[in-house]
């Protein structure tokens, strides 16, 4: 009886249950290790120089706005009491910066990434549903309502908080000033533009909000973000969108519009510009700071130059370790394999 028990339990006599499958595996030997380093090394040096002077090619203009020093052109629009501010930032290109041109806003000491500022939002408000209009979602609270007990749409702290600053860029060409065309169009992503986001499916929008009221910071409702473009409003406004996609670090850009058209499509020549600035974000509340950034892209994508330093030092550190290797292989190699 205890037999047959023992034999009802056996596994099956076969290559798989048995473990008898054929099976390889590399026998290493300082013949192999030691030239597979050096060839793993010599090619990430490679790239890694690659990377580093592509980076190293790419164009960036960097100019900081907050205001905070004295001798700034926006110090005057830094004080939360001046309203409807406009600043202007004057700068000099020597030769020309290579187009396509992406223009940046960036901030500094934002943390976008704090969990309860990242889940103030209800998303189902902002895929159209109106339900939601009505009843916003209980984690857009302190911005769910507002002192009328109306509900905001749409609600939350990261729509509350949308970066309102704008920029205007002129080229000053004989004393005169000529304005460089924005382009705008397509700076979100395409899911989110067209499968995260959507607006209510109601003509006209704006009857969508009726019995709504807007963001407590904002200026003017969501139906009417983009004046010059029915199409370009509501929660499918690309700079809502690009706003709403929370940045990971608290120094971060968000791209504002490309410079792409007219006299412009290859870059923008030698000369002198004005950036016209109307300053309306504050950030001096949180010890923040504000810059715009002018910078041109690789196949690599923009200005990193981490990803070719680290590349060059693994690449380095392969070929001392295959040297080091080589030379305690030479000293003490071991019989066999003489």
């Amino acid at each position: 009886m205890k037999e047959q028990q023992e034999t009802a339990n056996r596994p099956d006599n076969t290559a798989f249950t048995q473990q008898r499958l054929p099976a390889w595996q590399p026998m290493l030997s300082a013949g192999i290790v030691i030239p597979g380093f050096v060839i793993i090394g010599l090619a990430f040096i490679g790239i890694g120089i690659a990377l580093f002077v592509t980076s190293q090619n790419i164009q960036v203009l960097e100019r900081d706005y907050t205001g905070v020093e004295n001798n700034s052109p926006c110090f005057k629009c830094s004080d939360p009491s001046t309203k409807n501010c406009v600043c202007k930032l004057d700068f000099s290109l020597d030769k020309l910066f290579e187009g396509p041109v992406f223009f940046y806003y960036g901030l500094s000491n934002y943390f976008q990434n704090y969990r309860k500022y990242g889940v103030s939002r209800d998303d189902r408000q902002l895929s159209g549903r109106l339900d939601n209009f009505q009843s916003p979602d209980e984690g857009c609270v302190p911005y769910q309502y507002d002192a009328n007990n109306k509900p905001i749409v749409p609600c939350g702290s990261v729509a509350n908080s949308l970066f309102n600053d704008t920029f205007k860029l002129y080229q000053i060409v004989n004393g005169a000033r000529k304005l460089v065309p924005f382009d705008g169009k397509g700076i979100a992503w395409w899911t989110d533009h067209n499968v995260k986001y959507r607006n209510p499916s109601i003509t006209p929008l704006k009857n969508a909000f009726n019995g709504t009221v807007k963001p407590t910071f904002w200026s003017k409702p969501a139906y009417e973000l983009d004046p010059s473009d029915p199409a370009n409003n509501g929660f499918v406004n690309q700079d809502f969108l690009v706003w709403m996609r929370r940045a990971a670090l608290p120094d971060f850009r968000k791209l504002y519009r490309r410079i792409t058209e007219g006299d412009y499509k290859n870059g923008l020549p030698a000369g002198n510009y004005s950036l016209e600035i109307a300053y309306n974000y504050p950030v001096l509340d949180f010890d923040g700071r504000k810059k715009v950034v002018f910078s041109n892209v690789s196949w690599m994508g923009g200005k990193n130059q981490f990803l070719g330093i680290a590349y060059l030092v693994i690449g380095s550190l392969c070929v001392v370790m295959s040297i080091v290797m080589l030379i305690v292989y030479a000293k003490f190699k071991f019989p066999d394999e003489e």
